[in-house]
């Protein structure tokens, strides 16, 4: 089989298991976002992508909004080309939205741009080793590649704790994330750059 077959039916598992994993959960985004603040410490990044999230993906909306509060600017991807890295777009409560691919929600081109020195990412599935795998565009691993190359940048995989298999398909150009955060605790991935 194909790795490209393996990771389609692998997604296709990974989907059945969040809706699991995501079913009632009460006070998850409350507990990821102390997870998070806890990995992030102080002083607090200046700038962090993060994401709205969409079906079962777990909310980090307490978090956003905490770091908002708390003088971090906030920003979230946007998709301009299907082979590109994501853009930034900073975002806070209230600004206007425009729907993107995979009914994802961001703010339209009149919002100003920012480079994240953290990225939030939504995922399927992940590993021990932090490998995650999404929804097949590649986006997140062209963009955490092209970051890294540039500067430091922090990859924080989010996802419900039920969401960990034994070994994520991957391939040469599938990047590793530096920490994995769930509601019920935080893995540091060793050997990410």
């Amino acid at each position: 089989m194909s790795l490209e077959l393996e990771k389609r039916e692998f997604r296709r598992l990974a989907k059945a298991a969040r809706i699991r994993a995501a079913a009632p959960r009460g006070d998850a985004a409350e507990a990821l976002a102390r997870n998070v603040r806890q990995v992030l410490g102080q002083p607090l990044p200046r700038v962090v992508s993060g994401y709205l999230a969409i079906d079962d993906e777990i909310d980090i909306g307490p978090l956003m909004s905490g770091l908002d509060a708390d003088g971090a600017v906030n920003v979230l991807p946007v998709v301009v080309a299907k082979d590109a890295a994501l853009v930034f777009r900073h975002w806070r409560p209230g600004v206007p939205l425009e729907v993107g691919p995979w009914n994802t929600q961001h703010p339209g081109p009149d919002s100003a741009e920012a480079v994240p020195d953290v990225l939030l990412v939504p995922m399927l599935a992940f590993d021990g080793d932090g490998y995650r795998i999404g929804w097949g565009g590649g986006f997140y691993d062209r963009t955490i590649a092209t970051l890294r190359s540039q500067r430091p940048t922090l990859a924080i995989g989010v996802a419900y704790s039920g969401q960990r298999v034994d070994a994520v398909p991957r391939g040469d150009h599938d990047q590793p994330l530096d920490w994995v955060v769930t509601e019920e605790g935080s893995l540091e991935i060793g050997g990410a750059e």
